[in-house]
């Protein structure tokens, strides 16, 4: 495993066979966001999603939980959790720069991006293994909005993501009255893909993790697309969007020694050209 560094310890980064791993690290305060996490984290995707060795990304948040939001006793204490000393207005632009880097990045990036949750992801955290492709819950974790405790409106995309997964109505009653989601339930509901016992989440998670990075990379790209613009895309607009793409998919050498591969009943070798 390659360490990377963030230039913060609240945020530790690493790579391993084509696996980019982003730990978020405040694990006493239970991974809740800081100004020096969200400037990382912001960063690191970037470099993430520029790195040609890495071909799926994974977020997760150590200790026992994934995260916790916006850090609530920090805006408790300056009395102000959203604009501080700046205007209205380039608190406005910060918060929309910020969250198109991060949740926006994790949910447009053309590369799968895992969230791995290994205790509970609230708010804005939420939101964060939401803009995720897929997630992994270890079976004690849970998930809550939590924005209405705290008389917030909600950020970071969450309100879109889970509308997608879940529809308007599941979503709002989750919104309006932040309820705890069991991983069960989040797994009946669609919020999560897996779950697992606390002890092997990071197994299953790399085992998810590198069956993705071992996979088409190319196709993937194009898969991600399709399907993000499907989400809000019309019909006709998807159909061409995939012709285009499936077309360009079947020019490439991963595609020709897949099929070859599959013929010779053999696992095919992805290469990303």
């Amino acid at each position: 495993m390659s360490k990377i560094d963030t230039g913060t310890q609240e945020l530790l980064a690493s790579k391993e066979n084509g696996v980019g791993i982003l730990t978020m690290n405040r694990p006493e305060a239970r991974n809740a966001m800081s100004g020096e996490m969200n400037a990382a984290m912001q960063e690191m995707l970037a470099q993430f999603e520029a790195d040609t060795e890495i071909r799926c990304v994974v977020l997760t948040g150590a200790g026992k939980g994934f995260c916790a939001g916006g850090d609530v006793k920090g805006m408790a204490a300056s009395g102000d959790g959203t604009v501080g000393t700046n205007t209205i207005d380039s608190a406005i632009h910060r918060q929309r720069v910020h969250q198109r880097a991060t949740s926006g990045k994790l949910f447009k990036m053309p590369k799968p991006t895992l969230a791995s949750l290994p205790g509970a992801a609230a708010g804005a955290g939420l939101s964060y293994a939401l803009a995720c492709d897929l997630r992994i819950m270890a079976s004690n974790a849970i998930l809550t909005t939590a924005f209405a405790r705290v008389g917030f409106s909600g950020d970071y995309g969450g309100s879109y993501f889970m509308t997608q997964l879940i529809g308007s109505a599941k979503a709002r009653e989750l919104y309006y009255l932040s309820e705890r989601v069991s991983a069960e339930e989040a797994l009946n509901l669609g919020l999560t893909n897996w779950i697992c016992e606390p002890e092997e989440l990071e197994e299953k998670t790399m085992e998810i993790a590198l069956r993705l990075a071992n996979g088409p990379s190319v196709a993937y790209r194009y898969m991600k697309e399709n399907l993000n613009r499907a989400m809000s895309g019309e019909v006709d607009d998807c159909l061409d969007l995939e012709a285009t793409h499936h077309i360009h998919c079947g020019q490439t050498e991963d595609h020709r020694n897949a099929t070859k591969a599959f013929v010779e009943k053999k696992e095919p070798v992805f290469k990303g050209k």
